[in-house]
């Protein structure tokens, strides 16, 4: 936030919904007041998040300028009132009117349309940018016994599976969610990239989650006695208590709003129990995508249980293995704490799990890509999504790894997913994020090596979900609010390069076709005082044969704080264009700021005397050189330059 006000110089900043020790943020005065418009000299207006307003005076006094969306507390009939009785003063509201009026007058927004008619709304420069950001962002995880860049003189056919192939995913859901004029989809990308020289063919892979729930048959009683679907009872609490106000037979659980028939339409529970009957012995999955909390139940054992409301559709799974011609009771139980409801539930056997064509595909071309990931109906602001792949994705993985060794993984997610149970037989795997209108032309591009992947890891990709270093205490307690941040600083890679637990790919990382190699390090100067700024400049080569950009990063480590602190911690990167054979120095500007910590007791940031460890890496466990600094006490010393030793790579 500092460095938006002082160096971006923002226009507004957002307060958002959570409490901080114990105050909603838009109540907060001590950051509102204190902190941004006091010691940073904020100008500009400090708004809520979209209805994360609870107290009109409050939020009015303690530095609020802005109430978003509409004026639902601070308005004339909350505000008045507390300034007829001297709780909030005319000169306060004064301000928050000069904020407003000094930014839309700084930024044109008085004085002259907003709608440029002069830019086109679908042009190709910006479809050229969307697709240099997809080529930028694409990271390229695994690329073992270099299966790629494909070689587009041999590979006359690709099997393009998985259900983030097609239509094309260029965002997750919520706010930052954008319709553009074409996104081009992974499979029309791979199949216009050469025309007709290249045969690519498709298949889903797995079911689509409303098919799989509508093609669920369970009865209401066990065996042939009972009649096609479940008995459900509907409450108008959302604790299933007292007596149903609804009682009725559903033939599934599918529902996507309205839950129809008489049911509650808000702050309603559900129960729903039906028998299921398999055809076939074997391991069955069973799915429940919800909007609120449930718990699913098998003869009566607990086998799913979120009973927590969740405000997005979330989607959980298990197996079972199951006996053929045996009823098996289920029960579901569900509630929403809004309006509507959105609930599904199905069931589906392993062996028709995975389409058969899928495989098929995937035997008979020279190279398989499956598209696995979420989209905008799972992963989505204001709700959790699995840490685990929606279902079916992971077996659709391996039975295609099992059908053509040349297999690529291609992952379309906002963050890690659980790849344990394929990811180390994988040979090639690609993250793509969410990509963008231009997702799949990029995408072809790197597989057939038309541009050499840069992309870095933001993040920290840990194997499993318990590796994490808030698993403990992400999730509150009981029905408490409070979440204690036990990790501090130690967040990403600063928890791992703590802990003995590595993750499964670390922050800053990503491969190439080409290979880089580091010298000549020199930190400039060596020995500095308060208030000088460092210089860490290196050469970095390409050593190999193809043209490519590589991501420097510069970490600082402190060990003589006087307080815990992270083994090292990223202060700067650069990225540098290095043609086959080429050197090019590159080199990151550090400031105060760089050596400093937040003092928590004396409010501010602190710098204390000592050496602290530079180094320079490809990523978080990539160490490729190594120097040192020295910060001594008094005003800022004449420049330096001191030449530091190349280590052999090492990972602290």
């Amino acid at each position: 936030f500092e460095a938006a006000v002082k160096e971006a110089h923002v226009g507004a900043i957002m307060d958002s919904y959570n409490l901080v020790n114990g105050t909603h943020m838009t109540q907060q005065d001590y950051f509102n007041n204190q902190i941004a418009k006091k010691e940073w000299g904020f100008d500009g207006i400090v708004m809520s998040d979209w209805d994360s307003t609870y107290d009109g005076v409050a939020a009015a006094a303690t530095g609020l300028d802005l109430e978003m969306p509409s004026a639902k507390f601070m308005n004339r009939k909350n505000l008045l009132p507390a300034i007829q009785a001297g709780k909030l003063s005319v000169a306060t509201l004064d301000d928050k009117v000069r904020r407003i009026l000094r930014k839309a007058i700084q930024f044109g927004f008085l004085d002259r349309e907003q709608t440029d008619l002069s830019i086109p709304r679908y042009n190709q420069q910006a479809r050229q940018l969307a697709l240099e950001a997809a080529q930028d962002s694409m990271v390229l995880l695994k690329n073992e016994g270099d299966l790629l860049p494909l070689d587009k003189t041999k590979i006359k056919s690709i099997a393009v599976i998985g259900p983030d192939a097609y239509p094309a995913v260029p965002g997750g859901g919520g706010s930052s969610r954008v319709i553009p004029f074409k996104a081009v989809s992974y499979l029309e990308g791979l199949s216009d990239y050469q025309q007709a020289s290249i045969k690519v063919y498709y298949s889903r892979g797995v079911p689509k989650l409303d098919d799989l729930f509508d093609g669920t048959d369970f009865m209401t009683a066990a065996g042939s006695s009972g009649q096609s679907g479940l008995r459900a009872e509907y409450f108008d609490n959302i604790n299933l208590q007292g007596k149903p106000v609804t009682t009725r037979t559903d033939r599934r659980v599918n529902f996507h709003g309205s839950l129809g028939g008489g049911a509650p339409a808000a702050n309603f529970s559900a129960r729903w129990i039906g028998y299921y009957t398999p055809q076939s012995p074997g391991a069955y999955y069973f799915y429940v995508s919800a909007k609120g909390g449930y718990k699913l139940y098998i003869n009566d054992r607990s086998v799913l249980d979120h009973w927590q409301q969740q405000e997005g559709e979330t989607v959980y799974s298990c197996h079972e293995m199951l006996n053929a011609g045996r009823s098996y009771k289920i029960t579901l139980e569900y509630f929403e704490k809004g309006s509507d409801g959105t609930i599904g539930l199905g069931v589906v056997s392993s062996e028709n799990l995975i389409d058969p064509a899928a495989k098929a595909l995937a035997a008979q071309a020279d190279v398989a890509v499956v598209f696995v990931g979420f989209d905008p109906s799972n992963e989505k602001e204001g709700s959790d999504r699995t840490f685990q792949l929606p279902a079916g994705q992971d077996e659709l993985i391996n039975q295609v790894l099992s059908a053509n060794k040349n297999t690529i993984v291609v992952v379309t997610a906002g963050g890690n997913v659980d790849m344990t149970q394929w990811v180390d037989r994988t040979p090639a795997l690609i993250h793509a994020w969410y990509p963008g209108q231009e997702g799949g032309t990029a995408l072809a591009q790197l597989l057939f090596g038309d541009f050499n992947p840069s992309g870095k890891l933001p993040v920290s990709f840990e194997r499993r979900w318990e590796d994490s270093a808030v698993f403990d205490s992400y999730y509150p307690q009981g029905d408490t609010k409070r979440v204690a941040y036990k990790e501090g600083v130690f967040l990403g890679y600063r928890h791992f390069d703590k802990s003995s637990t590595k993750p499964l790919f670390p922050f800053g990382y990503g491969l190439s076709y080409t290979k880089f190699k580091y010298s000549n390090l020199v930190v400039s100067p060596g020995i500095v005082k308060e208030g000088d700024t460092v210089t860490v400049s290196f050469d970095v080569t390409n050593t190999g044969e193809r043209e490519g950009s590589e991501v420097a990063e510069v970490y600082i480590g402190d060990d003589h704080a006087s307080v815990p602190r992270p083994v090292k911690e990223l202060k700067g990167f650069t990225k540098i264009h290095l043609m086959p054979g080429e050197t090019r120095r590159g080199s990151v500007t550090l400031d105060r700021r760089a050596l400093s910590f937040y003092d928590v007791s004396g409010k501010q940031w602190k710098a204390e005397p000592g050496d602290f460890e530079v180094y320079v890496a490809s990523s978080a466990e990539q160490i490729n050189l190594q120097g040192k600094l020295t910060l001594q006490t008094g005003t800022a010393a004449s420049p330096v330059a001191v030449r530091v030793a190349q280590p052999s790579p090492a990972v602290p």
